[in-house]
């Protein structure tokens, strides 16, 4: 990883830009599908449900194309935006507490644990009538960070490489418990749909979840941010950290929990979105510097705006088929991370 870098826009700045980049980018978003609705119908439609309907430049869309707008395009915006402000928070944190700069959100085994929930509830009817997929995915992901914790006895570890081999296990672990669950009780249809979950889709925004996901992620990234001097002496190991005062342990538990939660809830809503979480920090990293208070906010409001904008361009750039934006993330993010490393490596 890199060292810390003097950023070279003044944070107060940088922060303003990002956030104005974000709302521009959900307001964007929102105004594109495929269902030829105009952008002044569409911010007609918004301002009504927020009771501002004598701001509205356009006559009242009927009751179909309406509940088309309120309730899918913008709770899969919004959607978008907390999931991608999730997962890069996620990565950043990860990099640092284990000090891989190919740690991504998942290293914890988080979305191993969600595949294997989800699969419980779809397949073999765990809960069924009680609990939705996605909080079977909440569950399951809290489950395989149970175990992690377990195998580390609690995060007493003195070794980053432990931690980041125990997250292969558990990952490695419910990976193969979702497969045989997947060949045993599948079918084809089934598999399908659950495939195409895997992959990660915001298709099935709706409101609740959303509200729900995007509370626990919000909370976790706040949470995040007052361990910011912490990250920053993780950068030069645990030891260097406990030098400086700071307690490693209590620090990096805190951290891996805060993370988990945050992950779980973004996989629970959307499946297992990759690259975000790995490509953002050190983006982010390169250009502005490597100090958490700066690099946790800046990551965060750019996985927002990437995400949506990889979710507008996955569910209108192939009309009416909609690719999973999973696949889109994977197919930009390799050869862009590739540039990145290269980059790091002059």
């Amino acid at each position: 990883m890199n060292g810390t870098r003097r950023a070279r826009v003044p944070f107060p700045l940088a922060i303003a830009t990002a956030a104005i980049l974000l709302v521009g980018s959900i307001i964007g978003a929102t105004l594109i599908g495929t269902a030829g609705i105009g952008p002044l119908d569409v911010i007609s439609t918004i301002l009504r449900h927020l009771g501002l309907g004598a701001l509205a430049p356009a006559p009242a869309l009927p009751e179909l194309l309406d509940a088309l707008v309120w309730e899918s395009r913008v709770p899969r915006v919004l959607l978008a935006a907390v999931v991608g402000i999730a997962l890069s928070v996620s990565g950043t944190v990860l990099q640092s507490v284990t000090r891989n700069p190919l740690a991504d959100p998942y290293l914890l085994g988080v979305s191993s644990g969600a595949s294997t929930g989800a699969v419980l509830v779809l397949l073999l009817g765990v809960g069924a009538g009680a609990i939705s997929l996605s909080t079977g995915a909440f569950i399951g992901a809290l489950t395989s960070f149970g175990a992690l914790l377990l195998l580390t006895r609690g995060g007493r570890v003195h070794n980053a490489a432990r931690v980041v081999l125990t997250g292969v296990l558990v990952s490695q672990f419910f990976s193969a418990v979702t497969n045989v669950i997947l060949m045993v009780n599948g079918d084809a249809q089934s598999t399908r749909g659950f495939v195409y979950w895997l992959l990660g889709s915001l298709g099935g925004a709706r409101w609740q979840p959303v509200v729900i996901a995007g509370i626990v992620i919000l909370i976790g990234v706040v949470a995040v941010q007052f361990f910011a001097p912490a990250l920053d002496a993780f950068t030069f190991g645990w030891d260097s950290a406990a030098a400086l005062g700071i307690n490693v342990r209590a620090a990096r538990v805190s951290l891996m929990v805060l993370t988990a939660i945050i992950t779980a809830a973004a996989v629970a809503a959307s499946g297992a979105i990759g690259f975000i979480g790995l490509l953002v920090p050190h983006i982010i990293r390169i250009l502005f510097g490597a100090m958490h208070r700066t690099l946790l906010p800046l990551a965060g409001l750019a996985g927002g705006c990437f995400l949506i904008w990889v979710d507008a361009f996955a569910r209108s750039a192939f009309a009416p088929n909609e690719l999973p934006v999973g696949v889109i993330t994977a197919l930009l993010g390799a050869p862009v991370f590739a540039i990145v490393l290269k980059r790091a490596g002059n």
